[in-house]
């Protein structure tokens, strides 16, 4: 089985508190993706509180965003109509859900062939479930298609991708 895990697609990320231009731009290729997809399709979900801001990452990070039940929190319409499994909520940047959830599946149901990783942002949230992924199967190829990721700036996304093809994830661009 191949899974494709979607991290964050969500309007705050797209084009609302912390929205860019790249983000924007990879919404069709990101649908495209989900639609020709031979696999399992999960998505996580960042998801604050209204205490956001008094948070260790609301701290560091002081722009409110994808505060539960919000219109910045919803996924993007257009990629929401294609999930056909309730996202996966995550506090923080790796989401230890997801992480849990394909170990377990690994485990007791069916063999993980590879996984594939497509979002945002490449710089925080795509490499720490990269990375955390890679920790829970260490033997399950990560791959990570840029052409459907856009991070915080053009530039921390290109040393993402570099920081994670040094710890053995593979980046594509299809």
């Amino acid at each position: 089985m191949k899974i494709l895990a979607v991290i964050d697609m969500q309007n705050d990320f797209i084009d609302g508190a912390l929205g860019t231009a790249e983000a924007q731009a990879i919404v069709p290729r990101v649908i495209d993706k989900i639609k020709r997809f031979d696999g399992r399709v999960l998505a996580t979900r960042d998801t604050h509180g209204e205490d956001y801001l008094d948070t260790e990452e609301g701290r560091k990070l002081p722009v409110v965003h994808c505060v539960r039940d919000t219109q910045g929190w919803q996924i993007h319409a257009d990629i929401e109509a294609l999930l056909t499994e309730q996202p996966i909520d995550k506090p923080t940047f790796g989401s230890l859900g997801l992480g849990q959830v394909l170990s377990a599946y690994q485990k007791y149901q069916e063999p993980i062939e590879s996984i594939t990783l497509i979002g945002v942002c490449t710089d925080i949230c795509v490499i720490s479930n990269a990375l955390l992924l890679k920790a829970y199967m260490p033997e399950v190829p990560v791959i990570v298609d840029a052409s459907c990721c856009a991070g915080v700036t053009p530039e921390t996304h290109r040393q993402a991708l570099e920081a994670m093809k040094v710890c053995q994830i593979n980046i594509v661009n299809e």
